[in-house]
């Protein structure tokens, strides 16, 4: 059930949200263990002239860059799943995106199962109605 928002760097581009949308369910089911039906995806996208790197923009550096927010229930990812999402996320952008600057950022939010859910319920409430 994770909720993940994707900034991208430069103008709207349909065929590079399809990609990055895609890399990154894939890795959400594949690397963290969850189900495509409720994994959630948004992505904006931010002028290359407006994102600061080191104090200067990705368009006078010639590099594009993105900043993903993933928020899980907490507890349900051992810290090495999360490392490897981290690395596989990047690994897969950098070929999405062959210009990718190496400051692009991933946040693997454990958000608490009592404050957390979709459909008008807690994730905690789904796990304790699931007898676990």
């Amino acid at each position: 059930m994770p909720h993940i928002v994707v900034h991208l760097s430069g103008q709207p581009d349909a065929a590079l949200t399809r990609k990055t949308v895609d890399a990154v369910a894939e890795l959400t089911q594949s690397v963290l263990g969850k189900q495509l039906p409720v994994i959630a995806i948004t992505v904006q996208y931010i002028a290359a002239d407006a994102w600061f790197i080191g104090g200067q923009t990705l368009a006078s550096l010639g590099k594009s860059a993105f900043h993903l927010d993933i928020s899980v229930t907490d507890e349900t990812n051992t810290k090495a799943e999360k490392a490897r999402y981290l690395r596989e996320v990047h690994a897969a952008m950098a070929k999405i995106r062959p210009d990718l600057h190496e400051v692009s950022y991933i946040h693997v939010i454990d958000a608490r199962g009592a404050a957390y859910g979709y459909g008008g319920k807690t994730q905690e409430y789904r796990h304790q109605q699931a007898g676990v």
